[in-house]
């Protein structure tokens, strides 16, 4: 038994098999090659006497090429050993290996070359070495699927996983004695995918031509200068779709310990164009980034490369425009520091009522001392409310960004001032965090109900909020909102949003309601005719998507505050309609039911009406309750008439088709 053969003598033995012996056979421990071992091989050869040809069959344990990450077990080639040329020899058969499909292997050996070409269907790799460099091979590779390379990959990408593609290549080995292995030459991929197991990098459909240069040793090197042709790839929050385009790529990259050092230059014409470094972990983990960005028309950089994060937050159909420049660098998952500058920019979501025109200027950010910024805009609009031109003084320090003093915007002929804005970008796990204190001043609320389609409400919306926070999506108020509206006040408390920018936003809030004047009221809501004063409550409100889902609400006439603004206390026949339709009620008097219809308006005591919504169910209360009845109005004067409520338990959807058809006019009395 030989213990340890170079492959070029075992190859060069093949000659003296043939004439020494019509059958050898050979078992040896170890036979090298420049890129691959064999471990425990068996060499036998078959040549009967006269014979054309004979039959080689070399069988291994083992065998591993370690600097390009392969191993295979059990590997079996058979193949009919013939002379070609002088001092030639040719073997073409199948080569098969433990858990593999197998290949067809046609090898062809001489003096002065090697030649050997491994294929499977359509896929093809040629082998060409030559005796005169020894330590160089060239390598073809025709269709073939990306699968073949993952252990190539895996050297270069632990956490990297091809699930589709195919490439060709032209590549040489250079694996001399003394030095790193180095692999390099033009690379073409088509259909590319890849993926990793936390899906923090992914890709799909990716067309490439590049000239690649890899080098294995202590520190490993990766070089890749060509252009991408197309397809889908994610990384992390960013989503870029280059559909059909030709993206200009370069990357040089460089291995250390347990990361690797990366340096990029990306060229997407007009959309981006993008140089910076990035280190990144064996584990897939981003450990720091530096990116210099520019955009010259930000209008198709949303589908390319904004829609995932523009999607998570809400902002899928924004529309942008303009230009913009970036400066960034993040470091264990900190931003350490950005610039933002951005000229005649716009971002338009029509669906969020949203829109900012005409920015520019910057925006910096620090992590450490303080920079500068200046920020303008021509106008826009929030939840469809106009807001006018604006300019903001920011400084940025210790990792936020504070407005330097008040800023004050022009809102629906009133005043919004923010005092004490401050931002601080999402650090260590938190999300992003905003505190600012606000106070409105004389906001018309007729131009309020106009633009979210209320009733024509007049008056006009003042409050103070001295401090508000944003954390985790969720936007809390401290103090409140006071509008004067209907002669009367209406106070809004523990107001909060969840999601203010985002899919189903939701509002909770606690409303108090202090004589309002029902003439004017039941006017605006043409809800019949009452007169009078209402007070209420609307404890524990909770909209989402801006609809009601639940409230514990009560209503009722305060007499008193009637006297004192010397208001008649009296409730129209249409009014008693609408309420007995609404409160699920008839309604009856002390007089021949017949008498009522004489009368256009009636005398009352007290109404009052509560609901407390949960579950899409309305339980129904009014003045009093009796069994499963209620009261609702309680008359006063001749005809004494009452409203009564019979169903204590409504249907909310159900109820709100009886608003509705309140508003239209479409309801009709029930007498007792």
């Amino acid at each position: 038994m030989v213990r340890a053969l170079p492959l070029t003598v075992l190859l060069a033995a093949l000659p003296a098999a043939d004439v020494l012996a019509r059958s050898a056979s050979a078992r040896i421990d170890v036979v090298r090659s420049p890129v691959a071992t064999l471990h425990a091989v068996r060499v036998d050869l078959a040549w009967p006497e006269g014979a054309p040809r004979g039959t080689l069959r070399l069988r291994a344990a083992r065998m591993s090429a370690p600097d390009l990450g392969y191993a295979f077990a059990n590997v079996d080639w058979s193949c009919p050993l013939r002379r070609e040329g002088k001092d030639g020899w040719r073997c073409d058969g199948a080569v098969r290996s433990r858990g593999a499909a197998p290949f067809a292997l046609d090898v062809a050996l001489s003096p002065v070359a090697t030649r050997a070409t491994l294929a499977r269907g359509g896929a093809r790799i040629a082998l060409d070495r030559s005796a005169a460099t020894p330590t160089l091979s060239r390598i073809d590779l025709t269709a073939v699927p990306l699968a073949w390379t993952q252990a190539l990959l895996a050297k270069a990408w632990k956490a990297g996983r091809w699930t589709a593609g195919e490439g060709d290549a032209r590549l040489s080995i250079e694996a001399p004695a003394r030095g790193p292995l180095r692999i390099h030459g033009p690379v073409t991929l088509r259909g590319a995918a890849v993926d990793t197991p936390d899906g923090t990098l992914a890709a799909e459909n990716v067309g490439a031509r590049f000239d690649m240069d890899l080098r294995f040793d202590g520190v490993d090197q990766v070089r890749i200068d060509g252009a991408l042709l197309g397809g889908q790839i994610l990384a992390g929050p960013a989503f870029v779709d280059l559909a059909s385009r030709r993206v200009p790529v370069r990357i040089d990259a460089l291995q250390d310990v347990d990361a690797w050092q990366v340096g990029f230059d990306w060229r997407d014409g007009a959309l981006l164009q993008a140089n910076g470094t990035a280190r990144i972990g064996d584990d897939g983990a981003w450990r720091a980034f530096e990116v210099r960005a520019r955009s010259d028309d930000l209008a198709p950089v949303r589908d390319a490369y904004l829609s995932g994060p523009l999607g998570a937050a809400g902002f899928g159909d924004a529309a942008l425009s303009g230009r913009a420049d970036l400066d960034l660098a993040m470091a264990g998952g900190t931003l350490r520091r950005a610039d933002l500058v951005l000229v005649d920019a716009a971002i338009r979501a029509p669906a969020r009522g949203f829109a900012f025109e005409g920015l520019d200027g910057d925006v910096r950010f620090s992590s450490a001392g303080p920079v500068a910024s200046r920020l303008r805009w021509r106008g826009g609009t929030l939840y469809g409310i106009p807001f006018d031109a604006a300019q903001l003084a920011m400084t940025s320090r210790d990792g936020a960004i504070a407005l330097d003093g008040d800023a004050a915007l022009r809102v629906l002929g009133g005043t919004a001032r923010f005092a004490g804005l401050r931002l601080r970008p999402p650090v260590a796990g938190a999300g992003l965090q905003v505190e600012f204190g606000l106070e409105l001043e004389a906001i018309d609320v007729a131009a309020l109900s106009k633009r979210f389609g209320w009733p024509a409400f007049g008056g006009t919306l003042s409050g103070r909020i001295p401090g508000a926070r944003y954390v985790d999506d969720t936007l809390a108020f401290d103090g409140g909102l006071t509008m004067q509206v209907f002669d009367g006040r209406v106070d809004v408390a523990r107001l909060s949003m969840e999601r203010p920018f985002g899919i189903a936003p939701t509002v909770s809030a606690d409303v108090t309601l202090d004589d309002l004047d029902l003439a004017a009221l039941t006017g605006a809501l043409d809800f019949g005719g009452i007169t009078g004063r209402l007070d209420g409550r609307i404890a524990s409100l909770r909209l989402v998507d801006w609809q009601p889902v639940a409230f514990d609400a009560l209503l009722r006439t305060d007499r008193a505050a009637a006297r004192r603004a010397g208001a008649r206390q009296r409730i129209s026949q249409r009014a008693v309609q609408d309420l007995s339709s609404v409160g699920d009620a008839t309604f009856a008097s002390t007089l021949q039911s017949r008498l009522i219809g004489f009368f256009d308006d009636f005398g009352y005591s007290r109404i009052g009406i509560a609901c407390r919504l949960a579950d899409e169910v309305c339980e129904m209360d009014g003045l009093r309750s009796a069994g499963n009845t209620f009261t609702i109005v309680e008359g006063a004067g001749i005809p004494r008439l009452s409203v009564i409520g019979h169903n204590r338990r409504v249907d909310w959807p159900t109820l709100v088709e009886r608003l509705a058809a309140v508003g239209k006019g479409d309801v009709k009395p029930v007498v007792e």
